[in-house]
């Protein structure tokens, strides 16, 4: 069986870690008998772009130490695996790594294959919500005002939605919705998660309006956002949501890298300029290695003319839409209106093609 052929949409595929042939090639056959195709990497540099999005990973006790090295974010469902008459890998090294369990060949390999059998297209989806992050070509691009639409819209579409501002210099999701008065927590209480945060208590503790939760910044000192709290935040949000956007800064942190790297879609916002262009395309080139998929949006208009394809062609990226000059919505945002929110307009449809593409829901309008 090959390791990876054709997957169907949303599906993730496990990742194994290693670089031992004969550890391997028993995965490899404990994931035939589960039923399931996987991803490989033979060391945590391959594996770390794929490291969060996988639904389960398993490590060769060759790669634990390497892994430990490797700082890679602590994420649920992993196992070390070990084979019979090798140092064992050894549960000090796997509460290190973060791993939940320490399996040895051949005893485990019954418990193994359920694992595997899990993730396979007739076991537990464990992919959990759809993850999109917005990106800004340039500054003042546009991008969080995609990413307030993007959440809005799957919120009309009865989808348990999470906004996360990933982007501590934006001036705050909360005001691009008009919701800095509602109470919850901010990112600074949260900067501390290095582990599995309960879904259900982050909701609750969030500012909400409906099925939309948002956790951005507060008006205090700057504080880096650490990457253990971004993946924590992350593994919440596909086990409690329906639909998450992350709103990313252009100068991509470690928490930053993290969610690119759960992103099941990435947007670069960029206007049709030619100096947007050219800055977008630093952007995509410090940002694309962590990304599963990207696409470019081209916000209008255009003062030499330059279409949106031909920005598209120059980042090298597909053209997932572009949105028309709308004056209604700079003066909505200015009275606190979140974007998207009556569901009309060039940026409305957008985003209902958007996430009716992403989730398979229906257009938000029709809610």
């Amino acid at each position: 069986m090959p390791p990876r052929t054709s997957v169907p949409p949303h599906r993730r595929l496990p990742l194994l870690v290693t670089s031992d042939g004969d550890l391997l090639d028993d995965l490899l056959r404990l994931a035939a008998a589960g039923g399931v195709e996987v991803e490989l990497a033979a060391d945590p540099a391959a594996a770390r772009t794929r490291w969060l999005p996988a639904p389960l990973v398993l490590v060769g006790a060759d790669q634990a130490q390497q892994c430990l090295r490797a700082r890679l974010p602590q994420r649920p469902r992993m196992v070390l695996v070990g084979r019979s008459g090798q140092p064992d890998p050894g549960f000090e090294v796997a509460e290190l790594i973060g791993a939940e369990h320490v399996a040895v060949l051949p005893a485990a390999e019954p418990w193994l294959v359920d694992r595997f059998a899990e993730c396979g297209p007739d076991g537990v989806d464990r992919g959990g919500a759809r993850i999109t992050a917005v990106l800004g070509g340039r500054g003042g691009a546009g991008a969080s005002i995609l990413a307030g639409g993007l959440a809005v819209t799957a919120a009309r579409a009865r989808l348990r939605t999470l906004l996360v501002d990933a982007d501590p210099l934006g001036g705050g999701l909360d005001l691009v919705l008009g919701w800095e008065q509602l109470e919850g927590l901010r990112w600074p209480a949260l900067t501390d998660a290095d582990g599995r945060v309960d879904a259900p208590a982050l909701v609750r503790a969030l500012p909400s309006r409906g099925d939309l939760v948002v956790l951005s910044w507060d008006r205090g000192d700057l504080l880096a956002l650490p990457a253990q709290a971004m993946a924590a935040t992350i593994d919440a949000a596909r086990r409690g949501r329906d639909f998450v956007v992350v709103d990313l800064p252009r100068q991509l942190d470690d928490a930053a890298v993290t969610a690119l790297q759960a992103a099941d879609q990435v947007f670069v916002v960029v206007p049709a300029e030619l100096r947007a262009t050219a800055a977008a395309a630093r952007v995509v080139a410090a940002a694309a290695p962590h990304c599963a998929a990207m696409s470019v949006i081209v916000r209008g208009p255009a003062p030499g003319r330059l279409g949106a394809a031909e920005v598209a062609r120059a980042l090298g990226l597909p053209l997932a839409g572009t949105l028309r000059p709308e004056p209604a919505l700079a003066r909505g945002l200015e009275r606190g209106e979140a974007p998207a929110a009556h569901g009309r307009g060039p940026l409305a449809s957008l985003c209902q093609r958007i996430v009716a593409d992403l989730t398979a829901a229906p257009a938000a309008g029709a809610a």
